[in-house]
């Protein structure tokens, strides 16, 4: 199984952020999008959820044209993106948050069991570290076939951050990760790079030896 954009152009208003980008993710992997803000990154993965329309190029996901899909409809199929900011419903407690994705928390607790003393906070009342580990246990629930995740270990503890990293990289998945910089924690880890610049893939590789350039 393979997602990828091919040829994929994104505009807002008159500007473009993605200048005919191609890149494809393979499942299981892990896909490390890189670059600073404002190169692409983001928008390339809002692309492959479908909550940003194309204005040239196309989705394809499993060897089927996806670009008219919906975002709910990629969902229900398997897809779920966590955004840098706004992945978790503030109003809501941290049990509510996870009851959305499954009935039983337990798994979602065994991956981040600093979880299990907020349950009954309302989620927007944690911290940003916090925040981002609600989302992505949310996002372990639900058993995606793929998984987007924008700056996953922002905000965390060097040592919750590599746990973070540790539970991507197992994950029987597709897994797309944008990033400023490749972590150290996916230094010798299987992964495919591609770094973009000003909307365009400049560089793209196998992860290994990546951390010395």
């Amino acid at each position: 199984m393979t997602i990828s954009l091919r040829h994929a152009r994104v505009r807002y208003g008159p500007l473009e952020a993605l200048h005919g980008v191609t890149l494809a993710a393979p499942s299981p992997g892990l896909t490390v999008l890189l670059g600073r803000n404002g190169s692409g990154r983001t928008t390339a993965l809002r692309a492959l959820a479908g909550t940003v329309p194309l204005s040239g190029g196309a989705v394809v996901w499993d060897g089927a044209d996806v670009t008219r899909l919906p975002p709910h409809r990629r969902a229900r199929r398997g897809l779920c993106l966590v955004p840098e900011r706004q992945a978790v419903f503030a109003s809501l407690t941290v049990g509510e948050n996870l009851e959305l994705a499954a009935r039983a928390p337990g798994p979602a607790l065994a991956a981040y069991p600093q979880l299990a003393p907020l349950l009954d906070r309302r989620a927007g009342t944690l911290s940003g570290g916090e925040q981002r580990m609600l989302a992505l246990a949310r996002a372990l629930l639900s058993r995606p076939r793929v998984l987007l995740v924008d700056e996953p270990a922002q905000g965390m503890s060097p040592r919750t951050a590599a746990r973070t990293y540790e539970l991507l990289a197992g994950l029987e998945a597709c897994v797309v990760l944008a990033e400023q910089r490749l972590p150290e924690a996916l230094f010798g880890r299987p992964a495919f790079v591609y770094e973009l610049r000003r909307g365009s893939v400049v560089l793209s590789g196998e992860s290994a030896g990546w951390e010395r350039r």
